[in-house]
């Protein structure tokens, strides 16, 4: 399983700023498939997902691995370059998720825990974990009025300031 972090720009970031998007590099990271595989896989047309896939492809977040000629039509394999993205920056990538955004709805959800490193990490891993299983869960259907894309952010912070100038919280 690729379980590799993949360090991303904003411009890669806001190419994950998508539900369909994030249920297509689910179903390329264990092997590699072509847009046909996976629009079957997600009961979705062809047409939509190879052009998303072209824009994951393009925006460097998925490889091709193969071409094969079959007939007169090639097919190309893809597949992720990554489990989990990284933003390079320290801002908010999804706006979204962004102070002030105007939701229909929001669920805010805070604690602060004492945490050995081990049992930060123990956590990161659970939280991931957790959020995988949505992704299978998820739907990705196309009848708006039943389903509503949401965000979904998980950040561990530490109440230390890195502050160079030596300040703390």
């Amino acid at each position: 399983m690729n379980d590799k972090r993949m360090n991303i720009s904003i411009e890669q970031a806001k190419l994950l700023g998508n539900a369909l998007r994030i249920k297509i590099i689910s179903k390329l990271i264990d092997s590699p498939k072509t847009a046909k595989q996976v629009a079957v896989l997600l009961g979705q047309s062809g047409g939509n997902i190879h052009y998303h896939i072209k824009k994951l492809y393009e925006g460097g977040l998925l490889e091709l691995v193969e071409e094969k000629k079959v007939g007169g039509v090639t097919e190309k394999y893809y597949k992720s370059r990554g489990k989990w993205f990284n933003s390079i920056h320290s801002e908010t990538i999804d706006p979204v998720l962004k102070e002030g955004f105007n939701a229909s709805e929001s669920t805010a959800l805070s604690i602060r825990l004492y945490l050995s490193s081990d049992q930060k990490e123990q956590m990161t891993e659970e939280f991931k974990s957790f959020l995988e299983k949505w992704i299978q869960k998820s739907s990705v259907s196309r009848e708006k009025t039943e389903y509503r894309e949401y965000s979904i952010g998980v950040k561990i912070v530490s109440t230390k300031n890195d502050d160079k100038e030596g300040g703390t919280t």
